[in-house]
Parts: structure tokens; sequence; C-alpha cells
């Protein structure tokens, strides 16, 4: 009994580290005064005062934007790596090919800003492309961070994946490209949406490679903030973080609904056809 309230205690202590400062926050961006550490009464006119901060809005704007781009590329390439590395056998190169996956997860940040900086300068000079750093630079940077834990996630689900309804569908005569759009996409459904997330949520949230790779003119919101609170917290940062952790609540509690539903789909379809089999 003292063990099971100690976890019990352990469990809403870390859960109220997590959060609390997160409520605190979205209080304060309520806050009349303009003082954050200062409460002046309930007012929403830092909601308000968003709409005429144009820098930090297109900062926000520019960071949406980036963020959907390196969702899609790096879910995309990432579940390619993670075919490669658990649907087909052993081949040359194989394990240098799931470090070179795998190394973004284990490499700073610092270190990977810095190469891919350092790409960029080269290759500006060799084929005189980027010829400026901007939007498209951070995608590649973020593409290329995010493409290593969609692979994890993925590769992780493939293995679990039970490959006798798509031998049985090969069987039949279905093609290989069919067998993966229609049974094995959508087992692992769950998996790439989890990957998804976790990219935006990654990229939304990126300060040191966009650092490195960003130019003039290609500002992201954590480069705001951050450029901003040496200043001191400004109300309207408070709210605009508001803002996007609603945002990021409402997405992931629609990717939690249509997951759960899509799964509770494959279990059934999954039991009738082990039904029909036996």
């Amino acid at each position: 009994m003292t063990s099971f309230r100690f976890s019990r205690f352990m469990l809403f202590a870390g859960l109220a580290f997590i959060y609390l400062p997160m409520l605190i926050l979205v209080i304060y961006s309520f806050n009349a005064s303009r003082l954050v550490t200062v409460w002046g009464g309930w007012s929403t006119k830092w909601y308000a005062g968003l709409l005429d901060n144009t820098q930090l809005m297109n900062a926000v704007l520019r960071s949406l934007e980036i963020a959907s781009y390196t969702a899609i590329a790096a879910t995309a390439l990432g579940t390619l790596a993670a075919l490669v590395l658990t649907r087909i056998g052993q081949f040359k190169g194989r394990t240098l090919f799931g470090g070179m996956v795998t190394a973004p997860l284990v490499m700073p940040e610092v270190i990977t800003g810095l190469s891919l900086l350092l790409l960029f300068v080269a290759m500006a000079q060799l084929i005189g492309w980027p010829v400026e750093r901007g939007l498209m630079t951070i995608w590649i940077a973020h593409t290329t961070f995010c493409t290593a834990y969609v692979s994890v996630i993925v590769s992780a689900r493939l293995r679990e994946v039970d490959r006798s309804m798509e031998e049985a569908a090969m069987d039949l005569g279905a093609k290989p490209w069919k067998v993966f759009f229609l049974i094995t996409l959508p087992m692992i459904a769950p998996s790439l949406a989890a990957g998804a997330m976790m990219s935006f949520a990654l990229s939304l949230d990126d300060l040191v490679l966009a650092s490195f790779v960003s130019g003039p003119g290609s500002t992201t919101l954590p480069m705001e903030i951050f450029s901003a609170v040496r200043m001191g917290v400004k109300p309207e940062i408070n709210a605009i973080a508001s803002l996007i952790l609603l945002f990021i609540s409402i997405i992931t509690f629609l990717l939690w609904f249509f997951t759960r539903r899509a799964e509770e789909k494959r279990k059934k379809a999954m039991h009738k056809f082990k039904t029909y089999k036996g």
C-alpha cells in the first residue's frame, strides 16, 4: 500500500512538473498588466494585440509552414527508410545505412547545424544553390533531423505487424505496391501519425538548427521569442504560446481520435481474417 501511494504521488508530481508551467503561462496570457510578474486583472487585450504585431505573426505563420512541410517530408522519407531496414534482408552497407539514418538522434544539434551550414555554403560556391539561406534550407535541415525519429517509430511498428495478411494478398496475385497501400499502410497508420506529429512539434520547437541555416527574412517563432525574451518576456509571447498550445492540443486530440478508430477497424478486420482462415 505504501509503495502504491508513493507511486501515485510521483505520478502526480511528475505531471504537475510538466503541465503546471503551461497552465501558469496560459493564465498570465490573460494578465492585464504589461509586467508579466505582476497580476493586473483579467484581460484579453494581448490576444487582440497579436493582430497588430506583424513581426510576431509572420514568424508564427513561417514556423507553421515549415513544420507542415517537414512533417510531410520526414514521414515519407522515414517510412521509406524503415521499410528498407525491416523488409529488406541483409545487403551490403546495411549497417552503415542504419547508422546514418539514426545518427541525428545522438548527434548534438550544434554539430548538425554547423555541418549543414558548411554544406550549404559549399554548395552555393560549387553549383550556385542555395543562393541565400531561408525557408528552403530550414526545411531541409528540419527534415534531415526529424526523419530519424520517424524511421525509428515506423520501424518498431513494422516489426510488430503480422505479415500473414500481406503474404495472403500476394499469394492471391496482388502486386507489392497494392499490398503496401491497401494492407501495410493502414496497419502502420498510427505510427505514421505519431511520426508526423513528432516531426511537426520538433520543427515548430527548433531553435538551434534554424539559427545556423536561416537567413534574413526567415526568422522562425523560436528565434523571434528567443531574441525577444532577452529584453524581458512580453505579454504577447504568453498569448501566442497559449494559442499554439491550444492548436497543438486540438490537432493531437483529432489525430488520437481518428487513429483509435482506424486501429479498432484494423483489429476487427484482423479478427475476421483469422476467423475465416481458421
